[in-house]
């Protein structure tokens, strides 16, 4: 997962490489946008304890089948960073108050999983060359 320090964050709908961007409130249903030439899609947290775009981004990537970037936004706190990993998003935008250093730190601590997330789909059990 890209992490991104709030200050270097870029909004609109056209990010700085071109992407096509659309922002997304949490409180609206994914299946009903059109997703046509979108590239990056950006889910926004109003609060920390707020997880509605958690079910925005799993919905995005194994219902919709939505490839490009899914970007988190808002109160975005590091111990929220590996959860948003297993339910599909890409990059994480940090509040300004979070240290770059420390979130990276979250990924070496849990480097894998039993169970099925957004990402790998099929638990360890079920995966390739498992054994019995």
């Amino acid at each position: 997962m890209k992490l991104i320090a709030a200050s270097a964050h870029s909004t609109g709908a056209t990010a700085e490489n071109g992407q096509s961007v659309l922002a997304i409130a949490n409180t609206e249903d994914p299946r009903s946008l059109s997703l046509d030439g979108v590239t990056r899609i950006d889910l926004h947290f109003p609060k920390f304890t707020d997880g509605r775009a958690y079910s925005q981004a799993f919905l995005l990537r194994r219902r919709l089948g939505f490839t490009g970037e899914i970007r988190a936004t808002g109160d975005v706190l590091i111990d929220q960073l590996v959860q948003m990993e297993r339910t599909g998003f890409d990059v994480a935008v940090l509040r300004e108050d979070q240290n770059v250093d420390f979130a990276q730190r979250q990924f070496d601590r849990y480097r894998g999983f039993y169970q099925g997330d957004a990402v790998t789909v099929k638990p360890v059990f079920a995966r390739e060359g498992a054994t019995a």
